[in-house]
């Protein structure tokens, strides 16, 4: 009867355990998965495999940059600090000795907090078989209060015993191991959390760097939208593959080798055997459905760049979209991309279903096939329940690398596909160069006289339609000369090259054939960034930064004080404007400057050029938007601050240039005249033909 009792006893016990792993095991897998399968959004640009050549030395070079982040030197990262050659550096910045030893110690004592929990977490299993097999070993078929009798008879507290102490201790153990184990790895992340914060801002720094460095014809064809969702995407993309490649991967892999060593050593090379398939099987599964769906990501990243430039786009076109009352227009559009997003990630999650269910069966089968080799040994008298208990331990610990392939894998290819378009935005080489061995541009030293010769420059278009549409020619031969210290207008119908000449001295656009000179010197063997400090621009279409108006003119010169700021802005009649504001100069002016009205954005323009001090001065139509007496006030004004400078100023209001002491008259892409306000005139050309329209047109 008692053994009897006994195996009912053990039998029940059995089944409680079984019981609680099977439940806790499902449990832990579909939460696992739950997180393993969540789509981080992505950017790709590209319909290709991932596999192909381009992708493949992508994957290469951004392994290669975040290493250099994880594991910094001097003189890596200071390489290429100002370079705009268009080859890959992703540091804009020297590192110092210091700062690059304390990135290395915060990975080195990430490193060993992640194998200290290693090695505190694989003590548990055996922490959990020891106490089963301990409270298992007390003899069923005597009732605990017996025991207890026979502890007071020989003066023992029960609490005290050795048969009561164990088990207390191992359980005690076992909540200590699980907690440092959590905290450990609580604690890598904190530590680790600074170095992928720091790649984060430099990697972003870096290339924010180099699409202000590429020329106007790429910022005149990207979408707005669409870069800024480049740019969040791929930053956010670098934590979570710096965390794959430093705490995932290897110790991954070590792992799996540990787990089925112990497996092989404690039960055998059945039980070794059935972890290795259960492992291979469903490597190959996610590898292999993860090739396959990469896809339907890379669609779904298209379709929601295109909405994503089609919100930013219609926004800004706000006041537009009003005039012509076309929100269901712009709302239609949206909808339509959308839409093709929607049926994109429909795809996606559906794919993604199927590589969840496909990787729980394959752990179900591996998990059923080793209980079911454990039990046999169990009943063959050569295990016991806490061998069991261990296997099971043994397997949820290989459950967790075994699901961080799997959503490591996935999360890294998304990752991958975030940032292969972040890298091919810095792949994207400046037009405009400045040669490697350009002179620093001193105007003191050099002068500033400019010279034009045989000009030739058609606005490039678009790559996609290259082959369709030839370039506009806009400069045919364009030829003249502007004395330094003096003030020259150019004049001529729209379309005419005008702005275009203003945008090639300040080194927009380099022109397809001849020469622009400062200083008697090739603009090409001068320092872009020394040209353009030289000088200061009025442009035609004034676009300010949603900031106050006191941070849009000191624009001009981010170091001038508040009174400096103030007197600029009275040169160019707009204080009493400012002040008349509520806020002042702090008063916000909106996105593009929209709070303000026209006339006031090209004060503020005007303001901000005459605070830069520049000794050039590069004015395109400065005066469109003002009422005729603030026109002559303006004009009075720039002429005064451009006294002793080298002054450009394009007009359609020939009356507010009369007085300048060169007017070059431009026609169909070339100089037809130049001259005196007077000389012209009298030769009866383009210039008085132009004069006589614009009074017809004032009367």
């Amino acid at each position: 009867m008692t053994s009897i009792r006994a195996c009912l006893l053990r039998k029940r016990r059995l089944n409680r355990v079984l019981h609680t792993y099977q439940s806790r095991f499902f449990n832990s897998t579909s939460s696992l998965n739950h997180v393993g399968g969540m789509d981080a959004n992505g950017v790709g640009t590209s319909t290709d495999t991932f596999t192909s050549k381009w992708e493949k030395s992508t994957q290469i070079r951004i392994a290669k940059n975040l290493f250099r982040h994880v594991w910094p030197s001097p003189t890596a990262a200071s390489a290429l600090p100002d370079r705009d050659d268009g080859k890959d550096n992703m540091y804009t910045s020297t590192i110092t000795k210091e700062h690059a030893d304390k990135i290395k110690r915060r990975v080195g004592y990430s490193l060993g907090l992640m194998v200290g929990g290693k090695l505190v977490t694989i003590q548990v299993p055996f922490l959990f078989k020891n106490l089963v097999d301990e409270l298992g070993s007390v003899q069923t078929d005597v009732s605990s209060i017996e025991i207890a009798n026979t502890f007071a008879s020989n003066g023992m507290d029960l609490t005290s015993g050795t048969m009561a102490g164990l088990p207390v201790a191992l359980v005690l153990g076992y909540g200590i191991s699980r907690a440092t184990a959590s905290g450990m790895q609580e604690l890598r992340n904190a530590v680790f959390a600074h170095v992928a914060q720091d790649a984060i801002r430099r990697v972003g720094r870096s290339v924010f760097e180099h699409v202000h460095k590429l020329d106007m014809t790429y910022h005149l064809n990207r979408n707005t939208g669409t870069l800024s969702r480049i740019l969040d995407r791929g930053n956010r993309s670098i934590s979570f593959t710096l965390n794959a490649m430093v705490f995932n991967i290897v110790p991954t892999t070590i792992e799996v080798g540990v787990v089925t060593g112990l497996m092989a050593y404690e039960f055998g090379a059945m039980h070794s055997g059935v972890v290795l398939g259960t492992i291979g099987a469903y490597t190959a599964f996610t590898v292999g459905i993860t090739q396959w769906r990469t896809q339907f990501r890379r669609d779904m990243n298209r379709l929601e760049n295109e909405a994503s430039g089609k919100v930013v786009d219609s926004l800004l076109n706000y006041e537009t979209v009003k005039y012509f009352n076309n929100e269901h227009h712009e709302s239609q559009r949206y909808a339509e991309s959308l839409g093709g997003y929607q049926k994109a990630a429909l795809q996606a999650q559906t794919s993604l279903s199927l590589l969840n269910f496909g990787q729980n069966a394959i752990f179900s089968a591996g998990l059923t096939a080793i209980m079911y080799l454990t039990c046999q040994d169990i009943m063959a008298g050569q295990a016991t329940v806490g061998d069991l208990v261990l296997v099971n331990g043994l397997l949820f610990q290989l459950s967790i690398p075994l699901n961080f392939i799997g959503s490591v894998y996935r999360e890294v290819k998304q990752a991958l596909i975030d940032m292969e378009a972040m890298f091919k935005l810095k792949d994207t080489k400046p037009k405009v160069l400045s040669d490697p061995d350009a002179v620093e541009y001193d105007p003191n030293l050099h002068g500033t006289a400019i010279s034009f010769s045989d000009l030739e420059f058609g606005y490039p278009m678009p790559e996609a339609q290259v082959d369709k549409v030839t370039n506009r020619q806009i400069l045919k031969g364009m030829t003249f000369d502007v004395r330094e210290g003096s003030t020259t207008a150019i004049v001529g119908s729209s379309g005419g090259g005008k702005s275009t000449l203003l945008r090639m001295l300040y080194r927009f656009y380099d022109p397809d054939t001849g020469k622009i000179t400062i200083g008697g010197h090739g603009i090409n063997s001068l320092s872009t960034e020394s040209v353009r400090k030289a000088i200061a621009v009025v442009p035609q279409d004034t676009v300010l930064f949603n900031e106050s108006i006191g941070y849009n003119i000191s624009y001009g010169d981010l170091h001038a004080s508040k009174d400096e700021i103030i007197e600029a802005a009275k040169n160019a009649h707009i204080h009493d404007t400012i002040m008349s504001f509520p806020d002042g100069y702090d008063t916000v002016v909106g996105e593009r400057g929209l709070k303000l009205s026209g006339g006031e954005k090209q004060r503020v323009s005007i303001a901000r050029a005459i605070l830069k001090k520049a000794p050039i001065l590069l004015c395109d139509e400065p005066t469109s938007s003002l009422d005729s007496h603030t026109e002559m006030d303006i004009m009075n004004n720039l002429k005064e601050v451009g006294k002793n400078n080298t002054t450009i100023i394009i007009a359609h209001r020939l009356s507010t240039i009369q007085d300048c002491d060169e007017i070059i008259v431009l026609h169909d892409g070339k100089a037809v005249e130049r001259g005196t306000h007077e000389e012209l005139l009298s030769k009866g050309g383009r210039y008085n033909d132009l004069l006589k329209m614009q009074k017809q047109w004032d009367a």
